[in-house]
């Protein structure tokens, strides 16, 4: 029988939400060993080499500068999408092990909500590593928050690990009055050791050509069965509204298959961001799609990939186009 995605309200706990910091299954088979460099890009071999220094690091205090803690610190690797932040995070995160904590930067501020900022710093303060991807800013509050979140981490000696699309000393300029917050913004730098990762999208290698449209046949026939789910674009775009992105991995558990009926061209910022984080959980967990209507290359405006959001809708797209297509498993 298809399953459905509108009308579900996932409830988690904030025990499961500490316990659900772990590398998404998208990137199970994932480690420094699995990692092949771009030859063209020698930056690419350097992340890699750097990221793997500093997990060994966790942990080792007072061993002298060639192999020094990397407790206290970070290392941040910036990027633009595609060209393997998130498989050299996890790799880091493996390498610890249990002691690592994995989760994307709106998972963390979604946790201080559920917990409350104490509880949410003494539950992290367990770890010995910290790994924080898509660190990407969108709200001022968010940025006070984890600036001092990751202040007292690494006070506490936790190490920090973070991936993103735009360098520390850079968040925020084009989305709000950066100005504001430009002392919280280079504290964060300041933790961080920064490592610019170069080249192309590996997800497509300088194309998002999507395949044309499914009809409506074809979608209800790829998500009949079990793990299949099938939605009107519009239903499921008016429901998500209603579903914090906290939840959006819980709303999306148990599916495989997803079909869209009547894609259309999202009309505002808002609804464009939500479409986003659903991306990068159904990412996650390799859900295949399936969509009639508008082409989903065509669901954000041009105006909103000229924008603020820019490398947010591109990552969005990239990652659509691999679940559409089943190219790129891993």
């Amino acid at each position: 029988m298809t399953a459905r995605l509108v009308g579900r309200r996932p409830h988690v706990e904030p025990e499961a939400l500490i316990a659900a910091l772990v590398p998404p299954p998208h990137f199970s088979g994932a480690s420094f060993s699995s990692y092949v460099p771009d030859p063209d890009f020698t930056s690419q071999h350097e992340a890699l080499e750097e990221a793997r220094a500093f997990a060994r690091g966790v942990g080792r205090r007072g061993l002298g500068p060639l192999r020094r803690s990397s407790g206290g610190r970070g290392l941040y690797l910036d990027g633009g999408f595609g060209v393997g932040k998130t498989h050299l995070l996890v790799s880091m995160a493996r390498e610890v092990g249990k002691r690592a904590a994995f989760g994307t930067f709106v998972e963390y501020t979604s946790l201080v909500g559920a917990m409350g900022f104490q509880a949410t710093r003494q539950a992290l303060q367990q770890f010995a590593l910290v790994c924080i991807d898509e660190f990407e800013l969108d709200d001022p509050g968010d940025t006070v928050l984890m600036a001092r979140l990751m202040r007292e981490l690494a006070d506490a000696g936790v190490a920090l690990a973070a991936t993103s699309n735009t360098a520390p000393g850079s968040l925020g300029q084009g989305r709000f009055a950066a100005d504001d917050f430009k002392r919280e913004i280079q504290a964060v730098s300041g933790v961080f050791e920064i490592l610019t990762i170069d080249g192309p999208d590996y997800r497509h290698r300088g194309d998002l050509v999507f395949p044309r449209p499914a009809t409506v046949d074809q979608v209800l026939e790829a998500c009949a069965g079990d793990g299949g789910a099938c939605e009107e674009w519009s239903a499921l775009m008016e429901d998500l509204r209603h579903v914090h992105p906290s939840r959006f991995g819980a709303y999306v558990e148990g599916i495989d298959v997803l079909g869209l009926r009547g894609v259309r061209p999202l009309p505002d910022q808002a609804q464009a961001l939500r479409v986003v984080a659903l991306v990068d959980r159904l990412y996650d967990r390799d859900v295949r799609i399936v969509a009639s209507g508008h082409s989903l290359a065509e669901i954000f405006s041009q105006d909103m990939l000229r924008g603020g959001y820019r490398k947010k809708y591109l990552r969005a797209l990239s990652r659509l186009r691999a679940m559409v297509t089943g190219e790129e498993r891993g």
